[in-house]
């Protein structure tokens, strides 16, 4: 009996060793997974707590035994952030993108002051972001866009320093953004606020954001008041996109603000000067020539005197305007009768009177525009136009898009334009679309589009307004054929001999 009741003491002792053998990382990493409701594709199901420690379960890096980067992006998890989490202490990345998460951002998160990396894109994350962010004085980046945040963006935000990327798009942030939001970020590579809320003017300091790249979008928000000067002092390359906001004022012409297209700034009423087509009032084009309200006289010979005594009499003037109107209604008479005598020859009727002819008489007019004159002059705008089946991209995608200046000539601008997806192409911003009608534009384009090469680059879409057109070729990353040519380093490089050379 005595060894009998041993024997189930020792298994029942094993049995707890082994349940309870998971470190602490690993327990708390056990609280994600008990508050996760559902795990369609099964990727936590190697989260056991039978195991020594969690360094092998799906989604989770280690670094010395100890968690560093949990990883769990597009695994359609629906559920919630526990507080656990921030007790991982050696925490360097978070990326839970593209799940189904909600609820608000636990405040024991912010504990892990490790943190370089934080990345919930494409969630459904609501609340406002804690104060206590402040304390990840490590943090690079900062991805909570797609979700439904509010609330104003904490001052606190300033405290992290080392910050690279701050993307907060399309959200339901609101209030100002906060004092020093461009001093103290000096770091800052990536700025995205678009489709928000936020209020208020844009912070003068701003232009103190030397490190920006590619695209600063503040699109699709409240902002207000005119824009600040010292945004022309952020790099050159960078594009700013002040779309659709409050924004009044001119646009200054400074530094990066100089060679935007009009998309950059629409959307903004009260917004004046070029690009725009609407004139400041102090602009001088826009002030009409006023009579000279106190011409000289001369008081010598009484001249000013004689000339007022020889105006017209009240009858006389009104005699000029009868006649005039009697002219004009005889002339318009006579045009009437000879336009019906000669296309009245191309009418025809039915045995009821009814007109027959109406194509035939449409085409009888001789002060007739030109089909593509008329088109464009009364076309605004056009959606970007494919001239590649495999184009699935569209003119939104291409606005939105990340952008850095490749160079600049006389004919316009060329930016590599990096899509959401991923997907790298080449556009040439070619300015105002007046100065071309579009059905020109339209024959040229599309003749160059039918082009294939090996030595020229397809064009694969273009865009055509009265504002701006656009052309949208393959980007290809090996440099310019100017440099493969003419530089000894590229030569080298890609291997152009001088016989290859002559032969392209």
């Amino acid at each position: 009996m005595f060894p009998l009741v041993l024997l189930l003491f020792l298994l029942c002792n094993s049995l707890v060793a082994r349940v309870s053998s998971v470190n602490s990382e690993g327990s708390a990493l056990l609280t994600l997974k008990e508050s996760i409701i559902t795990d369609p594709e099964g990727f936590m199901t190697n989260w056991n707590s039978s195991d020594d420690n969690p360094c092998l379960w799906n989604g989770i890096a280690c670094k010395d035994q100890s968690v560093v980067s949990i990883s769990i992006p597009k695994r359609k998890l629906y559920g919630f952030l526990p507080s656990g989490l921030g007790s991982l202490s050696q925490l360097r990345h978070v990326n839970l993108r593209n799940n189904k998460l909600f609820g608000s951002l636990p405040i024991e998160l912010f504990e892990a002051q490790g943190l370089l990396n934080l990345v919930l894109h494409g969630n459904s994350f609501s609340g406002s972001v804690p104060n206590e962010i402040g304390n990840l004085r490590y943090l690079q980046t900062l991805d909570l866009s797609q979700n439904f945040f509010n609330g104003s963006l904490p001052a606190t935000i300033v405290q992290c320093k080392r910050l690279r990327t701050v993307v907060l798009s399309h959200n339901n942030f609101t209030g100002p953004l906060p004092d020093g939001f461009g001093g103290n970020l000096s770091s800052l590579e990536k700025l995205d606020l678009s489709f928000n809320q936020f209020n208020g003017s844009i912070p003068s300091d701003m232009g103190k954001l030397s490190s920006l790249q590619g695209t600063v979008d503040l699109s699709y928000n409240h902002f207000s008041g005119s824009i600040p000067a010292t945004l022309g002092n952020l790099p050159e390359k960078v594009y700013i996109d002040l779309s659709y906001n409050n924004l009044s004022g001119p646009i200054p012409q400074t530094g990066a603000l100089i060679n935007r297209g009009p998309t950059a700034f629409i959307g903004n009423s009260d917004l004046c000067g070029p690009p725009l087509k609407n004139l400041c009032a102090n602009s001088p084009s826009s002030l009409p020539s006023l009579p000279d309200n106190n011409p000289s006289q001369d008081s010598d010979n009484g001249f000013g005197k004689s000339e007022k005594s020889k105006g017209l009499s009240k009858g006389a003037v009104a005699g000029i305007v009868v006649g005039d109107v009697i002219g004009i209604c005889l002339i318009g008479l006579l045009f009437s009768y000879f336009y019906s005598r000669v296309c009245g020859f191309n009418e025809e009727q039915d045995e009821n009177g009814f007109d027959k002819g109406g194509r035939q008489r449409k085409e009888c007019l001789c002060f007739r525009k030109d089909e593509s004159e008329t088109l464009s002059d009364h076309v605004e705008q056009y959606d970007l136009v494919p001239l590649d089946a495999r184009v699935a991209f569209d003119l939104d995608e291409l606005l939105k898009a990340s952008a850095f200046v490749l160079g600049k000539s006389g004919i316009g601008i060329v930016y590599k334009v990096v899509l959401e997806d991923g997907l790298t192409l080449a556009v040439r911003r070619l300015g105002e679309g007046g100065s071309q009608r579009f059905k020109e534009f339209q024959t040229e384009v599309e003749a160059i589009g039918k082009l294939r090469h090996p030595n020229i680059v397809t064009l694969r879409a273009y865009y055509w307004s009265v504002d701006e057109k656009l052309l949208i070729y393959d980007y290809i990353p090996n440099g310019s054929l100017a440099a493969a040519i003419h530089v000894e380093k590229d030569f080298k490089l890609l291997g152009l001999s001088i016989s290859i050379s002559l032969n392209i």
